[in-house]
């Protein structure tokens, strides 16, 4: 979990809006999922070897955009102290990586089109729930 700064999220649950902009956010990045899960030891066991990488320093920016509901579900499970209201919805995101002699930046605008899944969710459990 990486903490953040509290102006970096706006949210209007109501509205199924919300947005997500962090600048300059110094990250390592582990170069593949195998990797990160392994802490840069790699997988060495067939039939999926990836030998080891290790993690580099790198900034990210990000601008994520959730815009408007398009459908709801309700979840109220009593029995194992979870419930919420999520909102399905559309959503953007532009990005940004650089490390020592690499860059990247994605789409800008980014494609709406491209999104497959976005969620926006209020929920209450564990200590923090009540029937």
């Amino acid at each position: 979990m990486i903490a953040v700064d509290h102006d970096a999220v706006e949210v209007d649950f109501d509205s199924g809006r919300a947005r997500l902009r962090l600048r300059g956010l110094e990250v390592f990045d582990d170069h593949d999922i195998a990797n990160s899960l392994t802490l840069g030891i790699g997988i060495p066991e067939p039939p999926f070897s990836q030998p080891g990488v290790p993690p580099v320093r790198a900034k990210i920016s990000v601008d994520v955009e959730w815009n408007g509901a398009l459908s709801m579900a309700a979840i109220d499970n009593q029995d194992q102290h979870f419930k919420g209201t999520f909102l399905s919805t559309d959503a953007t995101i532009v990005w940004s990586s650089e490390q020592d002699g690499f860059h990247f930046e994605s789409d800008n605008p980014a494609d709406p089109k491209a999104n497959l899944v976005s969620v926006l969710g209020r929920e209450k459990n564990g200590v923090f729930f009540s029937g």
